[in-house]
Protein backbone atom coordinates (compact mmCIF):
# COMPACT_ATOMS: atom_id res chain seq x y z
CA UNK A 1 0.00 0.00 0.00
CA UNK A 2 1.51 3.50 -0.47
CA UNK A 3 -0.39 6.69 0.56
CA UNK A 4 0.44 10.50 -0.21
CA UNK A 5 0.06 12.52 3.26
CA UNK A 6 -0.46 16.16 1.84
CA UNK A 7 0.22 18.35 5.39
CA UNK A 8 1.29 21.96 5.87
CA UNK A 9 4.35 20.70 7.76
CA UNK A 10 6.00 18.27 9.80
CA UNK A 11 7.06 18.48 13.28
CA UNK A 12 10.47 19.95 14.75
CA UNK A 13 10.56 21.76 11.51
CA UNK A 14 7.03 23.63 11.61
CA UNK A 15 5.79 23.63 15.87
CA UNK A 16 2.20 22.94 16.55
CA UNK A 17 -0.44 20.47 17.17
CA UNK A 18 -1.00 19.47 13.43
CA UNK A 19 2.33 19.02 12.41
CA UNK A 20 3.10 16.92 15.65
CA UNK A 21 0.12 14.91 14.55
CA UNK A 22 1.50 14.69 10.80
CA UNK A 23 5.33 13.59 12.12
CA UNK A 24 3.59 10.62 14.49
CA UNK A 25 1.12 9.89 11.01
CA UNK A 26 4.04 9.48 8.79
CA UNK A 27 6.31 7.70 11.42
CA UNK A 28 3.68 5.06 12.67
CA UNK A 29 2.85 4.47 8.97
CA UNK A 30 5.84 3.83 8.20
CA UNK A 31 6.79 1.16 11.05
CA UNK A 32 3.75 -0.57 9.89
CA UNK A 33 5.59 -1.15 6.16
CA UNK A 34 2.95 1.20 4.44
CA UNK A 35 5.22 3.62 1.93
CA UNK A 36 4.57 6.69 2.37
CA UNK A 37 4.94 10.13 1.15
CA UNK A 38 4.93 13.22 2.82
CA UNK A 39 4.32 16.54 1.18
CA UNK A 40 4.94 19.29 3.47
CA UNK A 41 7.06 22.61 4.07
CA UNK A 42 10.13 23.51 6.06
CA UNK A 43 11.53 27.11 6.82
CA UNK A 44 14.36 28.53 4.63
CA UNK A 45 16.99 28.05 7.16
CA UNK A 46 16.31 24.80 7.76
CA UNK A 47 17.52 23.66 3.95
CA UNK A 48 21.09 22.82 4.93
CA UNK A 49 20.10 20.59 8.13
CA UNK A 50 17.23 19.27 6.40
CA UNK A 51 18.30 15.59 5.81
CA UNK A 52 20.53 15.09 8.68
CA UNK A 53 17.43 16.35 10.91
CA UNK A 54 15.25 13.50 9.30
CA UNK A 55 17.81 11.11 9.98
CA UNK A 56 16.84 12.11 13.98
CA UNK A 57 13.59 12.17 14.22
CA UNK A 58 12.80 9.13 11.72
CA UNK A 59 14.87 5.75 12.22
CA UNK A 60 16.74 3.63 9.45
CA UNK A 61 13.67 1.54 9.55
CA UNK A 62 11.13 3.71 9.67
CA UNK A 63 12.94 5.79 6.46
CA UNK A 64 12.29 3.31 4.26
CA UNK A 65 9.24 3.71 3.99
CA UNK A 66 9.53 7.33 4.01
CA UNK A 67 9.61 10.14 0.99
CA UNK A 68 9.44 13.72 1.67
CA UNK A 69 8.36 16.05 -1.52
CA UNK A 70 9.59 19.88 -0.03
CA UNK A 71 7.26 22.36 -1.01
CA UNK A 72 7.56 26.37 -0.60
CA UNK A 73 5.02 28.26 1.75
CA UNK A 74 5.35 31.97 2.62
CA UNK A 75 4.54 32.12 6.06
CA UNK A 76 4.49 36.64 5.94
CA UNK A 77 1.25 38.31 6.14
CA UNK A 78 1.41 41.45 4.69
CA UNK A 79 -2.45 42.01 4.08
CA UNK A 80 -5.58 40.20 5.32
CA UNK A 81 -6.21 37.41 4.16
CA UNK A 82 -2.90 36.57 2.83
CA UNK A 83 -2.68 33.49 4.81
CA UNK A 84 -5.65 32.14 2.96
CA UNK A 85 -3.75 32.90 -0.38
CA UNK A 86 -0.97 31.19 0.28
CA UNK A 87 -2.73 28.13 1.27
CA UNK A 88 -4.63 27.92 -2.09
CA UNK A 89 -1.19 28.36 -3.73
CA UNK A 90 0.78 25.94 -1.28
CA UNK A 91 -2.07 23.53 -2.43
CA UNK A 92 -1.78 24.34 -6.04
CA UNK A 93 2.05 23.50 -5.86
CA UNK A 94 1.43 19.86 -4.04
CA UNK A 95 -0.91 19.21 -6.69
CA UNK A 96 1.46 20.08 -9.70
CA UNK A 97 3.70 17.44 -7.69
CA UNK A 98 1.45 14.79 -7.14
CA UNK A 99 -0.53 14.67 -10.32
CA UNK A 100 2.76 13.31 -12.06
CA UNK A 101 2.09 10.39 -10.47
CA UNK A 102 -1.21 9.82 -8.53
CA UNK A 103 -2.06 6.64 -9.68
CA UNK A 104 0.52 5.24 -7.92
CA UNK A 105 -1.26 5.72 -4.83
CA UNK A 106 -3.82 3.93 -2.94
CA UNK A 107 -5.02 6.93 -0.58
CA UNK A 108 -4.45 10.25 0.00
CA UNK A 109 -4.68 11.87 3.50
CA UNK A 110 -4.69 15.41 3.50
CA UNK A 111 -4.24 17.89 6.60
CA UNK A 112 -5.74 21.48 6.56
CA UNK A 113 -6.48 23.28 3.16
CA UNK A 114 -3.47 20.80 1.12
CA UNK A 115 -6.47 19.05 -1.14
CA UNK A 116 -7.92 22.41 -1.85
CA UNK A 117 -7.12 22.60 -5.06
CA UNK A 118 -6.75 18.85 -5.80
CA UNK A 119 -10.29 18.90 -5.05
CA UNK A 120 -10.93 21.60 -7.55
CA UNK A 121 -9.51 19.34 -10.69
CA UNK A 122 -9.74 16.16 -9.15
CA UNK A 123 -10.61 12.78 -11.68
CA UNK A 124 -12.16 9.69 -11.79
CA UNK A 125 -9.05 7.72 -11.81
CA UNK A 126 -8.00 9.23 -8.48
CA UNK A 127 -7.57 7.28 -5.62
CA UNK A 128 -10.15 8.08 -2.48
CA UNK A 129 -8.81 11.55 -0.73
CA UNK A 130 -9.23 12.35 2.87
CA UNK A 131 -10.02 15.19 4.76
CA UNK A 132 -8.46 16.25 8.35
CA UNK A 133 -9.08 19.74 9.71
CA UNK A 134 -8.65 19.48 13.78
CA UNK A 135 -10.93 21.23 14.93
CA UNK A 136 -12.71 23.32 12.64
CA UNK A 137 -11.86 26.08 15.16
CA UNK A 138 -13.52 28.40 12.61
CA UNK A 139 -16.58 27.20 13.29
CA UNK A 140 -16.40 27.20 17.48
CA UNK A 141 -16.51 30.32 19.64
CA UNK A 142 -14.66 33.71 18.46
CA UNK A 143 -13.82 35.57 21.46
CA UNK A 144 -13.22 38.77 19.45
CA UNK A 145 -14.12 40.66 16.06
CA UNK A 146 -10.94 40.17 14.73
CA UNK A 147 -11.03 36.56 14.97
CA UNK A 148 -14.86 36.28 13.96
CA UNK A 149 -13.28 37.79 10.71
CA UNK A 150 -10.49 35.55 10.47
CA UNK A 151 -13.10 32.45 10.97
CA UNK A 152 -15.45 33.25 8.41
CA UNK A 153 -12.71 33.15 5.71
CA UNK A 154 -11.40 29.72 6.60
CA UNK A 155 -14.60 28.73 6.66
CA UNK A 156 -14.81 29.10 3.16
CA UNK A 157 -11.99 26.30 1.95
CA UNK A 158 -12.89 24.37 4.99
CA UNK A 159 -16.32 23.95 3.96
CA UNK A 160 -15.07 23.15 0.32
CA UNK A 161 -12.73 20.37 1.10
CA UNK A 162 -14.97 18.78 3.69
CA UNK A 163 -17.96 18.54 1.75
CA UNK A 164 -16.27 17.37 -1.42
CA UNK A 165 -13.65 14.70 0.25
CA UNK A 166 -14.38 11.37 -0.08
CA UNK A 167 -13.80 10.89 3.88
CA UNK A 168 -13.54 13.91 7.08
CA UNK A 169 -11.80 12.44 9.87
CA UNK A 170 -13.06 13.47 12.94
CA UNK A 171 -11.42 13.89 16.24
CA UNK A 172 -15.40 12.74 17.88
CA UNK A 173 -17.03 14.73 20.26
CA UNK A 174 -18.46 18.12 18.99
CA UNK A 175 -16.27 18.33 16.23
CA UNK A 176 -18.36 15.85 14.76
CA UNK A 177 -21.15 17.28 15.82
CA UNK A 178 -19.88 20.72 13.86
CA UNK A 179 -19.26 18.60 10.89
CA UNK A 180 -23.10 16.64 10.85
CA UNK A 181 -24.95 19.73 11.75
CA UNK A 182 -23.01 23.02 9.91
CA UNK A 183 -21.57 21.45 7.17
CA UNK A 184 -23.90 18.54 5.95
CA UNK A 185 -21.49 15.94 6.17
CA UNK A 186 -22.90 12.89 5.84
CA UNK A 187 -22.37 10.03 8.88
CA UNK A 188 -21.05 7.52 5.92
CA UNK A 189 -18.13 10.19 5.33
CA UNK A 190 -17.34 10.76 8.80
CA UNK A 191 -14.79 8.58 10.27
CA UNK A 192 -13.70 9.24 13.91
CA UNK A 193 -10.04 8.51 15.83
CA UNK A 194 -8.61 10.39 18.24
CA UNK A 195 -5.06 11.32 18.54
CA UNK A 196 -2.68 10.54 20.53
CA UNK A 197 0.46 9.45 22.61
CA UNK A 198 3.64 7.27 22.22
CA UNK A 199 3.62 4.26 24.90
CA UNK A 200 6.36 4.94 26.36
CA UNK A 201 5.20 8.50 27.32
CA UNK A 202 2.72 7.25 29.74
CA UNK A 203 4.00 7.66 33.19
CA UNK A 204 3.83 3.91 35.59
CA UNK A 205 3.34 5.78 38.38
CA UNK A 206 0.96 8.64 40.22
CA UNK A 207 2.38 11.38 41.86
CA UNK A 208 0.31 11.63 45.34
CA UNK A 209 -2.26 14.54 45.65
CA UNK A 210 0.00 18.03 46.98
CA UNK A 211 -1.12 20.05 49.60
CA UNK A 212 -2.14 22.82 48.46
CA UNK A 213 -3.63 21.51 45.46
CA UNK A 214 -1.41 22.37 42.23
CA UNK A 215 -3.03 23.34 39.07
CA UNK A 216 -0.41 24.11 35.96
CA UNK A 217 -1.46 25.67 32.41
CA UNK A 218 0.40 24.68 29.41
CA UNK A 219 0.22 26.57 26.71
CA UNK A 220 1.15 29.78 24.40
CA UNK A 221 -0.61 33.21 24.63
CA UNK A 222 -4.24 33.34 22.58
CA UNK A 223 -7.33 35.01 23.37
CA UNK A 224 -8.52 31.72 22.36
CA UNK A 225 -7.02 29.63 25.26
CA UNK A 226 -9.05 31.40 27.64
CA UNK A 227 -6.17 33.41 29.68
CA UNK A 228 -8.08 36.40 30.52
CA UNK A 229 -10.76 34.68 31.86
CA UNK A 230 -9.01 32.44 34.12
CA UNK A 231 -6.57 35.17 35.42
CA UNK A 232 -10.27 36.72 36.47
CA UNK A 233 -10.92 33.47 38.46
CA UNK A 234 -7.69 33.13 40.06
CA UNK A 235 -8.01 36.14 41.35
CA UNK A 236 -11.03 35.40 42.57
CA UNK A 237 -9.68 33.02 44.64
CA UNK A 238 -6.67 34.63 45.86
CA UNK A 239 -9.05 37.25 47.41
CA UNK A 240 -10.98 34.37 48.92
CA UNK A 241 -7.44 33.42 50.63
CA UNK A 242 -7.88 30.48 49.21
CA UNK A 243 -4.99 27.63 49.57
CA UNK A 244 -3.34 26.54 46.35
CA UNK A 245 -0.52 26.65 43.89
CA UNK A 246 -1.16 27.60 39.94
CA UNK A 247 1.75 27.07 37.97
CA UNK A 248 2.23 28.45 33.87
CA UNK A 249 4.05 26.94 31.44
CA UNK A 250 4.29 29.04 28.18
CA UNK A 251 4.93 32.49 26.83
CA UNK A 252 2.44 34.56 28.65
CA UNK A 253 3.00 38.14 28.37
CA UNK A 254 3.64 40.44 31.57
CA UNK A 255 0.94 42.36 31.52
CA UNK A 256 -1.23 39.30 32.00
CA UNK A 257 0.99 37.58 34.77
CA UNK A 258 -0.39 37.88 38.09
CA UNK A 259 2.00 38.87 40.86
CA UNK A 260 1.02 36.92 44.12
CA UNK A 261 3.09 33.98 45.89
CA UNK A 262 0.57 31.66 44.57
CA UNK A 263 1.41 32.06 40.84
CA UNK A 264 4.47 30.79 39.55
CA UNK A 265 5.92 31.38 35.70
CA UNK A 266 7.98 29.37 34.02
CA UNK A 267 7.98 30.74 30.57
CA UNK A 268 8.56 29.36 27.25
CA UNK A 269 9.82 25.58 27.50
CA UNK A 270 10.41 23.88 24.24
CA UNK A 271 12.64 20.58 25.93
CA UNK A 272 9.89 18.14 26.05
CA UNK A 273 11.35 16.20 29.00
CA UNK A 274 11.56 19.50 31.25
CA UNK A 275 8.20 19.66 29.98
CA UNK A 276 7.26 16.37 31.48
CA UNK A 277 8.91 16.19 34.51
CA UNK A 278 6.95 19.60 35.66
CA UNK A 279 3.59 18.12 34.36
CA UNK A 280 4.45 14.82 36.91
CA UNK A 281 4.84 17.32 39.93
CA UNK A 282 1.29 18.71 39.52
CA UNK A 283 -1.73 17.91 40.10
CA UNK A 284 -4.66 19.61 37.57
CA UNK A 285 -4.08 20.47 34.53
CA UNK A 286 -6.08 23.30 33.52
CA UNK A 287 -7.41 24.38 29.73
CA UNK A 288 -9.99 26.80 29.80
CA UNK A 289 -10.36 27.43 25.75
CA UNK A 290 -12.79 28.59 23.77
CA UNK A 291 -12.22 26.47 20.80
CA UNK A 292 -9.90 23.41 20.31
CA UNK A 293 -9.47 19.81 18.45
CA UNK A 294 -7.89 17.93 20.79
CA UNK A 295 -5.39 19.30 22.54
CA UNK A 296 -2.11 17.29 22.83
CA UNK A 297 -1.47 19.25 26.16
CA UNK A 298 -4.61 17.32 28.32
CA UNK A 299 -3.21 14.03 26.51
CA UNK A 300 0.57 14.61 27.43
CA UNK A 301 -1.25 15.64 30.98
CA UNK A 302 -3.09 12.75 31.78
CA UNK A 303 -0.40 10.58 30.50
CA UNK A 304 1.47 12.05 32.96
CA UNK A 305 -1.30 11.48 35.68
CA UNK A 306 -2.58 14.74 36.09
CA UNK A 307 -6.65 14.93 36.27
CA UNK A 308 -8.07 17.86 34.05
CA UNK A 309 -10.79 20.55 34.69
CA UNK A 310 -11.38 21.73 30.56
CA UNK A 311 -14.27 23.05 28.17
CA UNK A 312 -15.93 21.21 26.45
CA UNK A 313 -15.12 22.35 23.15
CA UNK A 314 -13.81 20.32 19.99
CA UNK A 315 -13.01 16.71 21.11
CA UNK A 316 -12.51 17.31 24.54
CA UNK A 317 -15.17 15.54 25.75
CA UNK A 318 -13.32 12.08 24.49
CA UNK A 319 -10.85 12.76 26.94
CA UNK A 320 -12.52 14.45 29.79
CA UNK A 321 -15.58 13.11 31.58
CA UNK A 322 -16.85 12.86 35.23
CA UNK A 323 -14.31 10.31 36.38
CA UNK A 324 -11.21 11.59 34.54
CA UNK A 325 -11.58 15.27 35.41
CA UNK A 326 -14.02 17.93 35.33
CA UNK A 327 -15.86 18.90 32.22
CA UNK A 328 -17.57 22.74 32.22
CA UNK A 329 -19.56 23.59 29.34
CA UNK A 330 -17.95 27.33 28.82
CA UNK A 331 -15.07 29.56 29.30
CA UNK A 332 -17.76 31.88 31.82
CA UNK A 333 -15.28 33.33 35.05
CA UNK A 334 -18.04 32.30 37.63
CA UNK A 335 -17.91 28.81 36.01
CA UNK A 336 -14.64 28.31 36.33
CA UNK A 337 -13.71 30.16 39.58
CA UNK A 338 -16.52 27.50 40.97
CA UNK A 339 -14.79 24.21 39.31
CA UNK A 340 -11.60 25.61 40.78
CA UNK A 341 -12.85 25.99 44.35
CA UNK A 342 -14.65 22.39 44.19
CA UNK A 343 -11.69 20.90 43.58
CA UNK A 344 -9.29 22.76 45.95
CA UNK A 345 -12.07 21.63 48.86
CA UNK A 346 -12.37 18.25 47.18
CA UNK A 347 -11.38 15.31 49.52
CA UNK A 348 -7.60 14.24 48.13
CA UNK A 349 -9.08 10.08 48.42
CA UNK A 350 -11.46 11.96 45.47
CA UNK A 351 -8.98 13.60 43.18
CA UNK A 352 -6.48 10.93 43.56
CA UNK A 353 -8.91 8.65 42.33
CA UNK A 354 -9.61 11.06 39.11
CA UNK A 355 -6.26 11.28 38.57
CA UNK A 356 -5.85 6.92 38.38
CA UNK A 357 -9.03 7.46 36.42
CA UNK A 358 -7.39 9.64 33.69
CA UNK A 359 -4.56 7.91 33.79
CA UNK A 360 -5.96 4.58 32.63
CA UNK A 361 -8.32 6.48 29.96
CA UNK A 362 -5.28 7.58 28.21
CA UNK A 363 -4.14 4.18 27.53
CA UNK A 364 -6.45 3.70 24.52
CA UNK A 365 -5.11 6.84 23.08
CA UNK A 366 -1.66 5.37 22.28
CA UNK A 367 -0.11 6.17 18.87
CA UNK A 368 -0.27 2.23 18.10
CA UNK A 369 -3.29 1.45 19.17
CA UNK A 370 -4.88 4.58 17.11
CA UNK A 371 -2.92 3.83 13.67
CA UNK A 372 -4.17 0.33 13.49
CA UNK A 373 -7.47 1.85 13.45
CA UNK A 374 -6.45 3.85 10.90
CA UNK A 375 -5.02 1.77 8.65
CA UNK A 376 -8.20 -0.64 9.19
CA UNK A 377 -10.01 2.11 7.93
CA UNK A 378 -7.87 3.20 4.73
CA UNK A 379 -7.55 -0.03 3.55
CA UNK A 380 -11.44 -0.52 3.85
CA UNK A 381 -12.06 2.90 1.70
CA UNK A 382 -8.75 2.76 -0.98
CA UNK A 383 -10.52 -0.56 -2.52
CA UNK A 384 -13.90 1.12 -3.29
CA UNK A 385 -12.04 2.98 -6.43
Amino acid sequence: MKIALLTDGIYPFIIGGMQRHSYFLAKYLAQNKIHTRVYHCILPQQENLYNEKLKEIFSKDELDFLEFIKIPFDFSSPFPGYYLLESYRYSKKIYNHLIKDISDFDFIYTKGFTAWYLLQHRQSFFPKIAVKLHGYEMYQYSPNLKTKLQHLLLRIPAKFVSQNADIVFSYGGKITGILKNQLHIPSKKIIEIPTGIEKNLISHTITEYHSPVRFVYVGRYEERKGIKNLNAALLHLIRQNQKFEFHFIGDIPTHLQINDSKTTYYGAITDYSTIQSLLKSMDVLVCPSYSEGMPNVIVEAMASGLTVVATNVGAVSELVNNSTGYLIENNNVSILKNALNTIINTKKEVLQAKKTAALQHIQNFTWEKIIERLIENIKKFSLQR
